[in-house]
């Protein structure tokens, strides 16, 4: 099976996550962590940077690791680096995605998030609950 490398980019400001929902693809509609492909000579970390320019028009702070999510879809496996991120400048402007949302930790399940990110949920409201940095 194919797998395909990526990376994301867990937004935190005022102890909420940005949420994105995709615009276009199989998985159009379905609600992510901003991001995408690792391309050939990058890391993890510059992806993110680069990824978050080109769909958000905005500079983010690439900052620890949180979670190495590994997804078997029908097509492909799906190796994901997520990491907590900052905003540095920009305004978070939709270039690729149809909607996005500001999420408190207990408001991380109102929206129908994609299989591969669905794992990181319930870790990800504990992190936020008990008062991560951002």
């Amino acid at each position: 099976m194919k797998t395909i490398k990526v990376t994301a980019a867990i937004i935190i400001h005022n102890n909420m996550v940005f949420a994105t929902q995709r615009g276009y693809g199989e998985f159009k509609d379905g609600w992510e962590f901003p991001g995408g492909k690792v391309e050939g000579g990058e890391t993890s970390r510059t992806a993110l940077v680069r990824e978050i320019r080109e769909e958000l028009d905005t500079e983010i702070e690439v900052g620890e690791l949180f979670d190495t999510v590994e997804y078997d879809y029908p097509a492909f496996h799906l190796s994901m680096d997520c990491y907590i991120c900052k905003v540095i400048s920009g305004k978070l402007v939709l270039k690729e995605h149809e909607d996005a949302r500001w999420l408190k930790w207990d408001q991380l399940d109102s929206v129908d998030w994609l299989p591969a990110d669905i794992g990181l949920i319930r870790k990800l409201a504990e992190y936020l609950q008990n008062g991560s940095k951002g």
